[in-house]
C-alpha cells in the first residue's frame, strides 16, 4: 500500500497540475493546529512568489479544484494562503481496511534494498556487561530490526573487545596464582587441557585484581604489555589460554544479551580484523597517505569544509602497536570482503564522535569504501541516575546488566502485585516482560544523543509516556477482544466502518501514520520515533475506549467493525513493541 501522506500528496499534485502550478509546490504536513484541520499544504505561499499572484487566491483556486475529491472531507482556504484539508471518513475506512488485510499493515518495503552492517555492542571479554552497554544494545538492537522489517539486509555485529591489552593482564593474573598451568611451564610440548582453567565468575575477578595491580606495579604492567605482544604474535600457549578466555566469557555475553532479548548475527572482535592490518597499513603508506609524525604513523582527514580543527588518525604508534583505529579500519576491510555493505551504523557513545569521524574519512580516503558510502555514527548520550551523575550502585559502583534488570523487574512485580489480579506465579512472569519494555522504553523513548535520568519509579508506572501503558493499553484490546468472544463467538470477517465520532476518527488517522512512521524511523535512524508514535496510538485508542460503546454497541455491524478497529490497533502496537525488542503479556 502507498503511504497515507504520499497518497493525499499525490491527489494535492494533481490539483496544483490542473490549476497550471508546478506539482513540487503540494507539498502536505500533518496540521500544526489539529483544531481546524487534519493536514494543511502551505504550497500557495511558495507559488505566489513564483507566479506572481496572491497567495490566497492560488489556495483557493487549488481548493475549489479538490472539490469532489474523494480523499477529502473538506478543503479549505484560509487567509493569507494555507490550504486546510480534513480527511474523508470513508476513504479512511478504506485505507484502514487496506492495512488489515495486507501483510505487514500495509507498509511497502523499499525497493531499494541495501546490506547494512549495525555495529553494537561493544563488550569487553572477561568483563561482565554493565550498565555502560545497555544504550548501545538496546539502540542498536532496535535499529537492525527496523532495517529488516522495511525490508533491507541487517546485519548485527557485537563487535568484541577482545585483544587488547585485558588479555595480557589476565594472562599474566593467573600465571601469579597458577604458575605450575602448562601454559607457563618452560618446554611443555603436550596438548593443552579442553577444559578452562577458571569459571566466569573468577575470570571477572581475575581482570579487575590485574588491572588494579597494573597501575601500581610498573613491572607486572611491562609482564602484561609482553604476554600481550606473545599472543598477537600467535605464541601458541596464550593463544590457547585466550581460547578458553574466549569460550567461558561469550557464553556468559550471550545469556546476558539474551535476557535483554538482544541478538547478534556476527560474534566478530577486533581479533578477527588482524590479519587484515599489515597489508592495510602498507597500501596506506603505499598511496602516500599514511606519513610519519613524530615517529607515529598518521593519516591527515581534515577537509577544507571543517568548521575546526581535526587532528590526523594515527595509525600506529610510535613503538609499533595498532590502536583502535587500526583495528576499525582493518574491520572494515573484512566486511567489505565478507559483506560488500551499502551501509555501515555504528552505535556507540557519543563521546566517540571524532574516532569515527577519523576511520569514516580513512576509509574512504584510501579507497577501503566508496566515497559515497553512508556511513553513520549514531552518538548515545549517558543514563543518568537523579543525581545527573552517570548510574552508580547505591554502593558507588558500576552496576551489572543483569543486576539492573532484575532491580526492574522486582520493582515491575511490586507495582503488579498492588493490583493483585493474578496469581503470584503469573506475576512474576508478568514482571519480567513489564520490567524489560520498561527498561528498554525509557531508554529508547529518548533521543539517542541525549543524556537521560534512569527513574525506576516513573519507568515502572502504567501511566504516562512508559512502556508499562503501553503494554496495558495491548492488555486492554486483549481483554475486549477475549469479552467479545465469549459473548458473540469469534468475529466475522467484517470490514471497518466510516468513524462517526471524533475518538474513532482520531485513532485511525494515527493507524494510517504506520508506514511512514516506519519508514522515516529507520531512514532516521530514530528508535524514539517509534515511542512516539505509539504513545501517541495507545492514547488514542484509550480515548476511544472511553467514549464508546464496543460491546454495548447494538448494531452488529458496527461493533464488529470497532473489533476490527481494535485488532488492527493491536497489531500496531505489537509490531512496534517487537521492532523496538521486548514483548507484550497476555494480560496485566
Amino acid at each position: 500500500m502507498e503511504k497515507f501522506l504520499d497518497t493525499i500528496t499525490a491527489e494535492m499534485k494533481r490539483a496544483f497540475a490542473a490549476c497550471g502550478y508546478e506539482e513540487e509546490l503540494a507539498k502536505v504536513t500533518l496540521s500544526n493546529r489539529p483544531d481546524l484541520c487534519e493536514y494543511q499544504c502551505n504550497g500557495a505561499m511558495a507559488a505566489a512568489k513564483k507566479y506572481k499572484k496572491k497567495p490566497i487566491d492560488i489556495a483557493n483556486e487549488v481548493v475549489k479544484e479538490l472539490q469532489g475529491s474523494g480523499l477529502f472531507s473538506e478543503a479549505s482556504a484560509v487567509m493569507p494562503g494555507f490550504i486546510n484539508l480534513k480527511i474523508a471518513e470513508a476513504f479512511l475506512s478504506y485505507y484502514m481496511n487496506g492495512m488489515k488485510n495486507s501483510e505487514k499493515l500495509g507498509l511497502e518495503e523499499v525497493r531499494d534494498k541495501r546490506t547494512v552492517i549495525v555495529d553494537y555492542g561493544g563488550a569487553n571479554v572477561a568483563k561482565p556487561l554493565h550498565v555502560g552497554h545497555l544504550r548501545a544494545a538496546v539502540i542498536g538492537e532496535a535499529i537492525k530490526r527496523m532495517g529488516r522489517f522495511v525490508g533491507h539486509r541487517v546485519i548485527g555485529d557485537v563487535h568484541l573487545g577482545d585483544w587488547g591489552l585485558q588479555m595480557g593482564l589476565i594472562i599474566e593474573e593467573l600465571k601469579d596464582r597458577e604458575p605450575a598451568l602448562p601454559y607457563f611451564r618452560e618446554g611443555y610440548a603436550g596438548a593443552y587441557p579442553p577444559e578452562a582453567p577458571f569459571t566466569i565468575a573468577e575470570l571477572e575477578e581475575i581482570y579487575p585484581a590485574a588491572s588494579a595491580k597494573a597501575k601500581t606495579d610498573d613491572a607486572f604492567k611491562e609482564r602484561a604489555q609482553e604476554a600481550t605482544f606473545k599472543l598477537q604474535n600467535g605464541y601458541a600457549p596464550y593463544r590457547a589460554l585466550w581460547e578458553h578466555i574466549m569460550r567461558v566469557s561469550l557464553a556468559d555475553l550471550k545469556k546476558n544479551y539474551a535476557n535483554l532479548q538482544v541478538e547478534f548475527d556476527l560474534w566478530k572482535g577486533e581479533s578477527d580484523a588482524q590479519p587484515y592490518i599489515p597489508d592495510m597499513v602498507q597500501s596506506l603508506i603505499d598511496k602516500g597517505l599514511a606519513y610519519e609524525s613524530q615517529g607515529a604513523l598518521v593519516v591527515d582527514i581534515a577537509e577544507d569544509t571543517d568548521s575546526k580543527e581535526l587532528p590526523p588518525c594515527i595509525i600506529r604508534k610510535s613503538d609499533g602497536a595498532s590502536l583502535y583505529a587500526t583495528s576499525d579500519l582493518a574491520t572494515i576491510v573484512e566486511r567489505e570482503k565478507d559483506f560488500k555493505p551499502d551501509h555501515y551504523i555504528y552505535v556507540v557513545d557519543k563521546r566517540q564522535e571524532l574516532h569515527f569521524t577519523q576511520v569514516f574519512r580513512v576509509a574512504k580516503k584510501a579507497g577501503i569504501t566508496a566515497a559515497d558510502r553512508r556511513m553513520d555514527f549514531v552518538g548515545f548520550g549517558t543514563m543518568n541516575g537523579k543525581d545527573g551523575k552517570p548510574f552508580k550502585t547505591r554502593e558507588g559502583g558500576v552496576m551489572r546488566l543483569e543486576s539492573l534488570i532484575a532491580e526492574i523487574s522486582e520493582a515491575a512485580y511490586g507495582r503488579i502485585m498492588e493490583n493483585r489480579t493474578v496469581s503470584e506465579e503469573e506475576a512474576k512472569e508478568t514482571a519480567k516482560l513489564v520490567g524489560l519494555a520498561a527498561l528498554k522504553y525509557g531508554d529508547l523513548s529518548n533521543q539517542a544523543t541525549k543524556d537521560y535520568v534512569f527513574d525506576i519509579e516513573r519507568f515502572i508506572s502504567f501511566e504516562g509516556n512508559t512502556g508499562p501503558y503501553i503494554l496495558y493499553t495491548i492488555a486492554r484490546i486483549n481483554s475486549i477482544l477475549k469479552k467479545y468472544s465469549e459473548s458473540f463467538g469469534e468475529a466475522a470477517v467484517t470490514e471497518i466502518q466510516a468513524p462517526v465520532s471524533e475518538p474513532e476518527k482520531t485513532l485511525m488517522l494515527s493507524l494510517a501514520r504506520f508506514s511512514e512512521v516506519m519508514h522515516t524511523s529507520f531512514e532516521e535512524l530514530a528508535p524514539h520515533k517509534i515511542c512516539a508514535y505509539i504513545y501517541e496510538l495507545s492514547n488514542a485508542l484509550n480515548h476511544f475506549y472511553h467514549e464508546t460503546k464496543i460491546l454495548a454497541q447494538e448494531d452488529e455491524g458496527k461493533r464488529n467493525g470497532y473489533i476490527g478497529l481494535i485488532t488492527l490497533t493491536r497489531e500496531c502496537l505489537l509490531t512496534c513493541i517487537d521492532l523496538l525488542g521486548f514483548e507484550a503479556p497476555e494480560r496485566m
